[in-house]
């Protein structure tokens, strides 16, 4: 007998964010978040994504152990402004047990019925800036920080349920040495000087902090067209710069400026905090802490995060300008592998970024869609 609770004590939300560490116990390639931070991450009062957002946590339970998990979210800026009526659904994590799946997703249907949207779709976040898709190829890499790792039956389950393909999303990763310095050196000053452009370099976080707003004002010019996009609000962009950019290293972030001093293009680099986090086992404290900070002073890996050219000067090569800066910084380094987050398959144009570096294909992950009954 399978039963379905929604979460809603501090208790149970602690359970929420701890179920997947069952299953994924012995796991050599899933990466656990920080527990302290994924509790707060889901806390109204700490997290202003539910200013325009609501979700319903639901644990689903046999023989009174926990076998399973989902979120279902309703972005409100999404349904009353875009006028898409998508109910959403996140954090899915189950047992091999097709039953489990379609009692934790017959809630999500039934969260979406009561306020009449039209389909579901997932596994999904709040926006953008969350982790997305079903993993389909890939299971024996790694993951990130910044993706969600599933077994290889959580797309059966779907399909089963009737879940068609809605996106799919691509994970790519390339050698640093395929960059080559010689001749984004000689784009990018030609570029600098055609349009009149300045790059700028960190090693202070502070000093990143004045540009972050503009930064997401050319994230959202260059991102809006995609069909994924959400606005970010600037309650939200707040909590983003509290919680990672004085995480991550000044000099992996990158801005470009024109003549006005204006942002036209950024990229936000990370050291890959995988194994890192593997080692953690979800706490910070006493030993998780260091484990972090080595990573990101010594991490050979990098995870490319974020990186956005504002519609005004895209197909013009400002991006020469970017990867000419991280050649830079990261060849004194010895960075060997750049990592690239996941990336819609049908994005012709992200697809040109990295044409020159001979990436490697190594993950595929999908979005899942239903209508809902």
């Amino acid at each position: 007998m399978i039963t379905v609770k929604e979460a809603k004590t501090k208790k149970e939300i602690k359970q929420f964010v701890l179920f997947p560490f069952s299953i994924y116990k012995d796991n050599p390639y899933w990466v656990p978040p920080i527990i302290k931070d994924e509790i707060a991450n889901f806390n109204p009062k700490k997290n202003p994504v539910f200013e325009n957002a609501e979700a319903h946590f639901f644990l689903a339970y046999k023989n009174n152990t926990i076998v399973g998990r989902v979120i279902a979210i309703i972005n409100w800026h999404e349904i009353h402004q875009q006028k898409i009526k998508k109910m959403r659904f996140g954090w899915f994590d189950v047992i091999d047990d097709i039953e489990v799946t379609k009692a934790l997703l017959n809630k999500v249907n039934e969260i979406g019925k009561a306020n009449n949207l039209a389909y579901i779709e997932g596994p999904v976040g709040f926006n953008n800036l969350d982790k997305t898709g079903v993993l389909t190829e890939g299971f024996n890499h790694i993951g990130t920080m910044i993706t969600w790792y599933n077994h290889p039956y959580y797309k059966d389950h779907l399909e089963q349920l009737n879940f068609v393909k809605e996106k799919e999303y691509l994970e790519n990763k390339f050698k640093f040495k395929n960059v080559d310095a010689v001749y984004y050196n000689r784009i990018s000053t030609i570029i600098k000087k055609r349009f009149k452009l300045k790059a700028l370099d960190f090693t202070k976080t502070k000093d990143i902090l004045p540009y972050v707003d503009e930064m997401f004002q050319v994230f959202s010019a260059s991102y809006s067209k995609l069909s994924t996009f959400v606005p970010i609000s600037d309650a939200q962009i707040a909590y983003f710069k509290k919680k990672y950019i004085s995480f991550i290293n000044p000099e992996y972030i990158k801005f470009v400026v024109d003549e006005h001093h204006k942002l036209v293009a950024f990229a936000i680099v990370m050291p890959s905090f995988s194994e890192a986090l593997q080692k953690t086992k979800g706490k910070l404290f006493p030993t998780g802490i260091f484990h972090l900070l080595n990573a990101r002073k010594h991490a050979k890996d990098v995870t490319f995060y974020l990186i956005g050219v504002h519609p005004d000067y895209q197909n013009k090569g400002v991006h020469a300008i970017i990867f000419d800066q991280y050649t830079k910084t990261f060849t004194p380094l010895g960075i060997e592998n750049c990592i690239r987050t996941p990336e819609l398959a049908d994005n012709e144009s992200i697809k040109k970024l990295w044409q020159d570096f001979n990436p490697e294909k190594h993950k595929k992950r999908r979005t899942y869609r239903k209508d809902i009954e």
